[in-house]
């Protein structure tokens, strides 16, 4: 891996350079709102705050036009009403910092030492953008702690926490539904026992740090006679194993029970709000998806909402593809998913960036690591075209926006650009990074990131 220079800060240095970023940030932004007339808190925000205001009062939380989230959020906020405006502003914060503490203990869970972990941690920690996200309003670190969390416990072993903390997230945000393939694919019983050394060092010395090409972790152990049928039905019935079993019983029933809990208590505009109304949700502003102008063209027709639909198919095929073959090596196929995910969302805006950002700390080691990829080169071609192509798309809206300028097709050749690039850099992590499995052959966390020998 290369060397990282000029950075020299322990970790308890790093989170309070995080905790002073956030600092700086909420106290600006609550200069700007008090005076400029353009304001630095997202207007979702405002709608968080505006339902807990309706709980308070003993009414609906969808009492608030476009709270269409969990009344769990907004119950979780209610200090925002009791206390302070900015009270969930903070709650933000702290699961950006809780976080960063999750990946460095992933980090050094995987062999890297402490101090070079520090140095990927900052990714996270000390991104401008993502503290700007969190300090505006947006609830997107919350879902993403407790995507975190369950996937760290998972590597622990602790299943029964683990699903929790999984059904949870679900029901808060339906995407992290899509980690779901990953996750039991990474379940695999042999991953799960610790083995014989002896009997396994072959077969582990075959799973470490190889090329992602030609890797598809459901396989079946089948002989070449039998038919493609037969070696489908092998392969059906050996995924079925019961830690997968029972990570998606206990997964599946805390998310029933806190969706039930929350139906009990606000009936179907509860199920409507928080979960339908996504399925057949068209926005034509502010959206950065290639299907906006589809979008824009038929918002009133019966077509722009079977189209709407449809869109799902290609997006949900790819993401079931990616888990299926890259799920052993979850944080990377985490990644993965995501961005394609939304990469090919009929809605998408920057907060949703956040959803596979939170990943990248724990990505960029294995792009490192692999001598057929340069991370200072082709990492900054895809970070320059990520970008560019948001810039351009940001400066069409802009002058539609604002001056008023009939700017749609440069919107949609900018969002065609932008879709383009996103296709550009899912393939060229694909192709370019090193599949590095969680587990070896002997259930034991492989020290991928260790100067010893993996293990």
């Amino acid at each position: 891996m290369p060397r990282l220079t000029g950075f020299d800060f322990t970790f308890r240095q790093l989170i309070w350079a995080s905790v002073a970023l956030h600092g700086i940030l909420l106290i600006y932004g609550h200069w700007q709102d008090t005076h400029l007339v353009v304001k630095y808190t997202d207007i979702d925000y405002v709608v968080f705050t505006d339902a807990s205001r309706y709980l308070t009062q003993g009414q609906s939380p969808y009492k608030r036009a476009t709270y269409r989230y969990t009344p769990l959020l907004a119950q979780m906020l209610m200090p925002n009403i009791w206390f302070n405006e900015s009270f969930g502003k903070w709650i933000f914060t702290g699961a950006n910092l809780l976080i960063g503490v999750l990946i460095q203990k992933i980090l050094r869970l995987r062999g890297m030492p402490e101090s070079r972990a520090v140095k990927f941690n900052a990714i996270w920690l000390l991104n401008p953008m993502v503290a700007n996200i969190s300090t505006r309003g947006n609830a997107e670190s919350v879902i993403g702690a407790m995507v975190l969390g369950s996937f760290y416990l998972i590597m622990k072993r602790r299943i029964g926490w683990g699903a929790f903390l999984y059904g949870l997230s679900v029901h808060f945000k339906t995407y992290p539904i899509i980690y779901s393939i990953s996750l039991l694919v990474m379940m695999d019983d042999k991953y799960f026992q610790v083995q014989d050394k002896e009997a396994s060092d072959e077969k582990d010395k075959e799973s470490s740090g190889s090329s992602i090409s030609g890797h598809c972790a459901v396989s079946s152990g089948s002989g070449s006679k039998d038919s493609v049928v037969v070696k489908a039905v092998k392969d059906l019935v050996n995924f079925i194993t019961w830690r997968r079993v029972q990570f998606g019983l206990l997964s599946g029933a805390w998310f029933f029970v806190f969706t039930g809990l929350m139906y009990y208590m606000y009936g179907y505009e509860f199920l409507f709000e928080t979960y339908l109304y996504h399925v057949t949700r068209k926005d034509h502003r502010h959206n950065f998806s290639f299907w906006f102008y589809n979008i824009y063209l038929t918002f009133t027709s019966p077509t722009g909402t079977l189209v709407g639909v449809l869109t799902f198919v290609p997006q949900l095929a790819l993401v079931l593809a990616i888990g299926c073959c890259f799920g052993k090596d979850i944080f990377f196929c985490a990644f993965l998913q995501t961005f394609a995910f939304v990469a090919w969302n009929k809605v998408c805006t920057a907060q949703y960036f956040m959803w596979y950002i939170v990943f990248l700390p724990l990505l960029i080691p294995n792009l490192a690591s692999n001598p057929r990829m340069s991370l200072k080169s082709q990492g900054r071609n895809m970070l320059i075209g990520w970008v560019a192509s948001q810039g351009l798309w940001l400066s069409q809206a802009y002058n539609l926006e604002f001056l008023g300028m009939n700017t749609f097709m440069n919107l949609f050749v900018a969002s065609a650009l932008m879709y383009a690039t996103n296709v550009w850099i899912l393939v060229e992590l694909i192709t370019g990074a090193t599949y590095e499995p969680i587990f070896g052959e002997r259930g034991i966390i492989r020290q991928v990131w260790s100067p010893s020998p993996r293990s």
